[in-house]
């Protein structure tokens, strides 16, 4: 299908999504500013301070079980101190992202998205880590964030969406290529059209709109293919949306095992039948974490 006739098929159907949150303007600029040379811990501070639900969130998520502080943290500044910079990114955003979605159930229950979008982050910093990329911290980010558009779709337009499932029952599919047969656009596009609405940096756009199509990449074809295995991986070892899309697929045909082995030479060696178990070991702890970052985090309140 032409990309430019999806983009415009999204494009219309994100403006029509009348009541569509926003990330929190701070979140992204703390994303921004931790991204520049030299940036100082008491700006960062100052910047999150600037908006105290985001303040309060990132308080009660550094004393959550998923970061275990031996000492119960009760500002800003000494969350940042305990978590240091490169954690500050993570932390700060995925505030923001839970609380966009907060209360948003569609097609697919937000928890099983939030497991497949943890999952995808966590493998996709394994995955960055094994090749050497030299930010495993921006592969995590985008890992969790690269399937926007699909909770929108499942939640704005739910008869479609359970028209298409319906349609599939039983039967091996990819649910890209079938969002793109009923709806003349697929996740992909939609979730680039949100990040740009979001003013997501434009390297995590490219991913959002291409981790099924990592060959595509101008930005960093190598982050849109370790995302892209990333979910592969994630999506046939029990981490795929409570089994409602079957995937199959042959490590050595995918387009993005080329890019990541043109990288990273060292990964034709790869066991990839032990690397599979040792994902299966990590799903259990995606889970955890899952759950304590929705008992870490409740409801809005401020400090």
């Amino acid at each position: 299908m032409d990309k430019a006739a999806m983009m415009q098929t999204a494009q219309e159907m994100v403006e029509s999504f009348v009541d569509l949150p926003t990330i929190p303007h701070v979140a992204t600029r703390v994303i921004e500013l931790l991204d520049r040379p030299g940036v100082e811990l008491d700006e960062v501070a100052d910047m999150i301070l600037a908006d105290q639900v985001l303040a309060a969130r990132v308080i009660k998520m550094v004393n959550s079980p998923l970061y275990k502080p031996a000492n119960e943290i009760k500002s800003v500044k000494r969350a940042l101190i305990y978590l240091g910079f490169r954690h500050i990114r993570e932390l700060a955003f995925t505030c923001s992202f839970v609380d966009v979605f907060e209360g948003r159930d569609g097609i697919f229950d937000v928890r099983t998205f939030w497991e497949h979008s943890f999952g995808v982050g966590v493998v996709s910093k394994i995955i960055a880590q094994r090749v050497r990329y030299p930010d495993t911290e921006k592969a995590y980010l985008v890992g969790i964030v690269h399937d926007i558009g699909e909770v929108f779709l499942s939640y704005y337009r739910q008869e479609t969406f359970r028209a298409l499932l319906d349609s599939v029952k039983g039967q091996p599919f990819r649910l890209v290529e079938k969002e793109a047969e009923y709806l003349g656009t697929s996740h992909s596009e939609i979730g680039l059209c949100i990040a740009r609405k979001w003013n997501f940096p434009a390297d995590y756009c490219e991913v959002i709109g291409l981790h099924h199509d990592p060959e595509q990449a101008v930005l960093d074809p190598t982050l849109c293919a370790i995302v892209n295995l990333a979910d592969l991986f994630c999506s046939v070892r029990q981490l795929d949306y409570g089994g409602s899309s079957w995937v199959t697929f042959n490590l050595a045909e995918e387009k993005a095992w080329a890019i990541l082995k043109s990288y990273a030479p060292n990964l034709a060696d790869l066991d990839v039948e032990r690397f599979c178990y040792e994902l299966d070991d990590r799903v259990p702890e995606i889970q955890d974490m899952v759950k304590s970052i929705f008992q870490g985090i409740g409801a809005k309140e401020t400090p």
